[in-house]
């Protein structure tokens, strides 16, 4: 971050943030805009609203950044070939526009699709009530045939999420079944509660615990999880429901950089994995192992295992130029494509892959989650196709 950038986000950030979300227009001017929010200004409820907090997901980017450019350039079909964890698809979808994601992990690709998909909630809240009796009467203690599960979770914790999982191709909604499994298997792991996102061993026994600050020990159920994120999920749903419409949704599990697009997205918007920073697959293995996932980490563009030297930074650009000239064969003329990123090793460059940039934002990011702290900076590198 250079010294006139930080000048320029310093001289915004005494001003008052934009919070009237819905005030943005074509007509707006985007460098005028203060992005730089503080916590009185965008609290956590309004970032994780309904569906954004369905399931824990290092690396995605706020809601409301998503909205800014989707009223600015009201495209007709947007499209996000990191769709993560789904905040482009969810919010495009809240204002009625069609929506394509893409992504390697199959994950991420249901989570995305259990956060769009069009419910019946009177039929989701009675199959949800329903495996939760089923489980409340559950008290056999299966073996798991998992060394993984069998190594992160206490004997009480894998039987009974084996039970709720062996329960679900009963129900219509199983994706949601799946989604919700996951999120309890999380929180019900052998770990530390401070260190959710990567913990390195499982543990064992108790601990000094920096998130409490007194003794604990991990947990050695997973029913307690499973019913409050069960209940917790079909209230997200249905409140996303109530402004949800008939807006096109498709996702894709591929390779970004030879998926098959439509030639006519007008608008794209996304934020690239950031070299050397996070192993995607890695970040939900409790999912792939559990739920019996594609693994695809073969496939991943800069994960965390191969570092940050000069070999993996070229190797990071190559595959994010790839995806990029990809993405471009498929834009309208003049399409639009906002880039979220923290670029501090310049490895962005429009006029390699056929754009030119046409505005570049600059915002400070002063929250983190988990144990994570310290601010940084975030780009919104804005091209058009040329």
């Amino acid at each position: 971050m250079n010294q006139t950038v930080t000048e320029q986000v310093a001289r915004l950030y005494n001003d008052e943030p934009l919070t009237d979300f819905a005030s943005i227009s074509p007509a707006t001017r985007l460098e005028g805009l203060n992005l730089n929010w503080k916590e009185r200004d965008l609290p956590e409820r309004s970032r994780t609203k309904h569906v954004h907090r369905l399931h824990p997901y290092m690396g995605k980017f706020i809601p409301q950044l998503v909205e800014i450019f989707l009223r600015k350039y009201e495209p007709q079909l947007v499209y996000d070939p990191f769709v993560g964890s789904g905040t482009t698809l969810v919010e495009a979808k809240s204002l009625g526009i069609d929506s394509i994601g893409t992504d390697v992990s199959e994950f991420n690709v249901l989570l995305s699709r259990v956060k769009t998909a069009n419910y019946n909630i009177d039929s989701l809240e009675k199959e949800i009530y329903q495996i939760l009796s089923e489980l409340k009467e559950f008290n056999k203690q299966p073996e798991i045939q998992n060394d993984y599960v069998n190594k992160w979770f206490s004997p009480r914790a894998a039987a009974e999420l084996s039970f709720f999982l062996s329960r679900v191709s009963s129900y219509k909604n199983q994706d949601v079944l799946k989604i919700i499994a996951s999120r309890s298997a999380r929180s019900a792991r052998l770990v530390t509660h401070f260190d959710l996102d990567f913990p390195k061993q499982p543990q064992d026994g108790e601990y000094y615990c920096h998130k409490h600050r007194r003794t604990c020990r991990p947990v050695e159920e997973a029913y307690k999880f499973l019913y409050r994120y069960s209940l917790d999920t079909l209230k997200r749903l249905r409140e996303f429901s109530d402004l949800n419409n008939d807006a096109k949704v498709v996702l894709n599990h591929a390779d970004s950089r030879s998926v098959k697009l439509p030639k006519d997205i007008d608008f794209v918007f996304t934020s690239p994995p950031y070299v050397g920073l996070i192993d995607y697959h890695d970040q939900h293995r409790y999912a792939y192992e559990l739920l019996g996932l594609t693994d695809k980490e073969i496939d991943e563009i800069g994960p965390a295992k191969k570092g940050q030297s000069h070999t993996a930074k070229r190797a990071y650009s190559a595959g994010i130029n790839d995806v990029f000239l990809h993405t471009r064969d498929h834009m309208s003329q003049k399409g639009i494509m906002a880039i979220v990123v923290n670029d501090k090793y310049n490895l962005y460059d429009p006029s390699r892959v056929g754009f030119r940039q046409i505005e570049r934002l600059e915002r400070h990011v002063n929250r983190r989650t988990g144990r994570r702290s310290g601010a940084f900076y975030e780009s919104i590198l804005i091209w058009q196709k040329i």
